[in-house]
């Protein structure tokens, strides 16, 4: 198996994984929450980060990966970020209706596609763009219902917006510049994520939610969901860095709103929940977007690397063969300039 089929099964191993994961603990949380009323989403989460750092501390002793200690400030600023955008991603919900955080999840695409354009020059083709809007339509007819504005919600969702993006693309362009693996950089950035999390999530959740975290009644069902959340948790945070690593943060975001339309689809088949015609037909919608974007990252990706094998060849070839050259006047044995490859910025958007 080649380089490139490797890494295609490696890719899609982590997608799949980081849907499966995703989805299955989105109904364990919504159990927990709907159905046995632990409110605390926050504190939660600052335990599913604490017992992903320990899990990984145990894969390090047991020898499973290799730490790799690189720029501290880099893991602590990165870490730090994380926990703050969780933070505002719990306030705007807060804040604002259920429809307006919808919509304020679909923003982070548009925005992640502005920043890496505007900072760090990649460029978007109009077919790729297309299915992104077809993709976007389709999630927000499925899931956006009411539009309540109101000015500090909609700041607390800008806030969010952005620190998401940021955190998102930092996480890959960290692996690359350092040269990390996904789980190497979850590990040594999990503790500040959860550190910022401890400590403002008790806080927070008691700020949204009028209770206490500390005075709730832990009975044993309570217990056994959170246990089973916390261990779902490990194979998420694993997953997102895996897949934003291996793909990039716009891909990982697509990835999210085929998520969002699978809970849809198992909370009506599994837990009866409402459905109506309008869901089905924005899933719909946003399956074909999902479809249109795989088919145009793949196409690209095929037509970029025949490119650079094309380029690669007919270099070679000027190279084995100067004195045909120095024959046809272009230069002697001694004094051609070969050309240099030319340096391929790749998209990783393509490799999903």
């Amino acid at each position: 198996m080649g380089e490139g089929e490797r890494f295609q099964l490696g890719t899609v191993g982590a997608l799949t994984l980081s849907v499966v994961s995703s989805v299955s603990i989105v109904i364990c949380n919504k159990a927990l929450i709907s159905s046995l009323g632990f409110h605390f989403a926050t504190t939660l989460t600052s335990w599913h980060l604490l017992v992903t750092f320990c899990s990984l501390h145990v894969a390090l002793k047991v020898k499973l990966f290799e730490h790799k200690p690189f720029d501290r400030k880099a893991v602590m600023g990165f870490g730090i970020l994380n926990g703050i955008s969780i933070g505002l991603l719990n306030l705007s919900l807060g804040f604002n209706s259920v429809g307006f955080y919808q919509m304020t999840k679909l923003a982070i695409i548009p925005c992640t596609v502005f920043l890496e354009t505007l900072f760090f020059g990649k460029r978007f083709s109009r077919s790729i763009q297309f299915s992104l809007i077809i993709l976007l339509l389709g999630v927000g007819i499925a899931t956006v219902t009411d539009l309540q504005l109101n000015a500090l919600g909609s700041v607390l969702s800008l806030l969010a917006i952005v620190t998401t993006c940021v955190a998102q693309i930092m996480t890959n362009t960290i692996q690359k510049n350092f040269k990390v693996s996904s789980t190497q950089l979850l590990y040594q950035s999990s503790p500040y994520q959860a550190g910022t999390l401890l400590i403002s999530g008790p806080f927070l959740d008691a700020f949204l939610t009028n209770q206490n975290v500390f005075a709730f009644k832990y009975t044993t069902q309570v217990l056994v969901f959170i246990i089973l959340s916390c261990l779902i948790s490990v194979s998420v945070n694993f997953s997102t860095f895996l897949v934003i690593g291996k793909t990039s943060p716009v891909t990982y975001q697509v990835l999210g709103h085929l998520k969002t339309c699978l809970v849809l689809a198992f909370g009506y088949v599994l837990l009866h929940d409402p459905f109506s015609w309008r869901n089905i037909l924005g899933i719909l919608i946003a399956l074909i977007g999902m479809v249109l974007y795989s088919y145009f990252c793949t196409r690209e990706s095929q037509q970029k690397t025949t490119e650079a094998a094309a380029q690669s060849i007919q270099i070679v070839e000027g190279e084995s063969d100067p004195l045909l050259n120095a024959e046809s006047g272009k230069g002697g044995s001694t004094d051609a300039v070969v050309p240099k490859a030319p340096v391929w910025k790749s998209n990783k958007d393509l490799d999903a």
